[in-house]
């Protein structure tokens, strides 16, 4: 076990059993003794932001109900990599074959509904919104008027609202095409300045809001498709089972979910039936 005491900030092995706990607690995830040195990391900035001196004073402003803190420190410990287009076979699945069968499904109520779940800065949902958008694009006549969304939610509020500006870096664009970058996309500055602002078109079709997956869901109506990608990663087996069978609640029959590369819900769920890839479809 590494000496917190040397540190900057000295963390006792109660100090982080306190905080596994607290972050269990309000969040589902599950942070293993080999998470101690990232937690360490991540909330010793929080210390120096609020000028305490050890992890006992951090965890007493933690307690604080008056204190705000407790947003910050669940920003602070949840993980948040993402890219467009992140495992494509995802999007290309969703646009030849789900996106046909979901709006021949929904002929009569012309609404369509998909949810982003841990949707992080936001490149999953506008990678979503491009792959809707070229869809309907290529059936305007048949489609035109339909009511298409994407709800967005994830528990830091920081990353949502990096998603609600929809600004990227260039260099952080590499998941995107010419054209979807010319089509979806304004582009300004230069350089290290370069940056791509997502266009309206997209824009318009995605909801952000946060939402703590573990809490109660404010969500009255079902969705055709849910993608919940390398999120269930931080939970234990009995959270990611009650989980998923909510998730197979909210969803339509037919309705489809996608996860992590590194998930599957072998002995978790049996609600789905495996399509390959980590790409699931309800069946009950």
């Amino acid at each position: 076990m590494v000496n917190m005491k040397s540190r900057e900030f000295p963390m006792t092995d109660a100090n982080f059993d306190h905080i596994k706990n607290m972050a269990y607690d309000r969040t589902g995830i599950v942070l293993g003794d080999h998470k101690r040195e990232m937690v360490y990391s991540r909330l010793a900035r929080r210390c120096r932001a609020l000028g305490v001196h050890d992890f006992d004073q951090y965890i007493h402003v933690l307690e604080n109900r008056e204190s705000d803190e407790l947003s910050h420190f669940v920003n602070s410990i949840t993980t948040n990599l993402t890219s467009f287009f992140r495992e494509r076979h995802h999007f290309e699945f969703l646009e030849e074959t789900v996106l046909p069968e979901v709006f021949k499904a929904n002929s009569a109520s012309k609404r369509v509904r998909i949810w982003s779940a841990g949707c992080s800065t936001g490149e999953e949902p506008y990678s979503i919104a491009i792959t809707l958008a070229r869809f309907l694009k290529n059936n305007l006549v048949r489609y035109k008027g339909w009511d298409v969304k994407i709800l967005a939610t994830d528990l830091d509020s920081n990353v949502l609202a990096k998603g609600k500006r929809g600004i990227y870096p260039n260099s952080g664009a590499d998941g995107l095409s010419k054209s979807d970058r010319l089509e979806f996309f304004d582009e300004s500055g230069q350089g290290n300045d370069h940056q791509l602002m997502a266009k309206d078109k997209i824009r318009n079709l995605i909801t952000f809001n946060r939402l703590n997956l573990l809490h109660k869901w404010p969500m009255k109506g079902q969705f055709d498709v849910i993608f919940c990608r390398n999120v269930v990663i931080y939970f234990d087996k009995e959270t990611q089972k009650v989980l998923f069978d909510r998730y197979a609640n909210v969803l339509k029959d037919p309705g489809y979910l996608m996860i992590g590369h590194s998930e599957n819900l072998h002995r978790v769920s049996t609600r789905f039936n495996a399509l390959g890839h980590t790409r699931y479809k309800k069946i009950n």
